[in-house]
């Protein structure tokens, strides 16, 4: 699963960048670093990785402005390095396309075991046999197309564009509807891994999901929150091969 991965590590800390660098080639990978978000967008354009750590606290294009920015043409798996005690910044990265984050100091193996997880939910191994996936899925007023995760509201004739994450978790609600979900289920479909304790990043990843099918506000009509129990999604849901 990690031989020839390749990794690229954005963060100005060179002792970080150093480290991360030589731990992550020990560990197999393909790493290439960037020191700021200039020299990541160079590094990007002679192609994309296969995951990326990015630094939050950085000089000139912050690591928020840099996610917005290869979330427009990519859907790479970013795991955020955030401040220990800043919960803000971990909610803004989920907000803004970010799949996990991991607050610093962190250990290597924590760290390991966090890109392990993420690339599983991403790229399940080869021993797995994936399920036939419908072309398109069909659900209230939404069309959903798999191949290019592309979102349409056949009501107001638009259309968007998921990020990984947020399309991960709208195909696990809409492989199982009606049924119970707990976090857990939610964050190893979406994370590969179980939820950790007081974690928001569930949260703000179905809010975010909630805001863009419209399913906002006091009584939402899609996916409803079951108190002490996890979420369900109650919509008719169709499938086209």
């Amino acid at each position: 699963m990690i031989a020839n991965k390749k990794v690229l590590v954005v963060d100005d800390d060179q002792e970080i960048r150093e480290l991360l660098d030589e731990y992550l080639t020990k560990a197999g990978f393909d790493v290439t670093t960037a020191a700021e978000g200039e020299e990541m967008k160079r590094r990007l354009l002679m192609g994309y990785p296969d995951l990326i750590l990015l630094d939050v606290m950085m000089p000139g294009d912050d690591g928020f402005t840099l996610c917005q920015h290869i979330r427009k043409t990519s859907d790479v798996p970013i795991i955020m390095l955030t401040a220990v005690s800043d919960e803000m910044d971990q909610i803004i990265g989920l907000e803004l396309g970010a799949d996990d984050y991991i607050a610093k100091p962190f250990s290597p193996r924590q760290l390991m075991a966090r890109i392990k997880a993420l690339m599983r939910r991403v790229r399940p191994t080869e021993t797995q046999q994936p399920a036939a996936v419908p072309k398109v899925i069909c659900f209230s007023h939404w069309r959903l197309e798999t191949l290019s995760h592309r979102l349409y509201d056949l009501e107001k004739n638009e259309d968007y564009e998921l990020s990984g994450s947020d399309f991960s978790l709208l195909m696990l609600f809409l492989s199982r509807p009606n049924e119970i979900l707990d976090r857990d289920t939610i964050s190893c479909a979406t994370r590969g891994r179980e939820a950790l304790p007081l974690e928001r990043g569930i949260d703000v990843q179905l809010s975010r999901l909630r805001q863009r099918l419209g399913d906002k506000g006091k009584h939402p009509r899609l996916i409803k929150t079951m108190r002490g129990n996890g979420y369900i999604f109650t919509a008719d849901v169709t499938y086209e091969n």
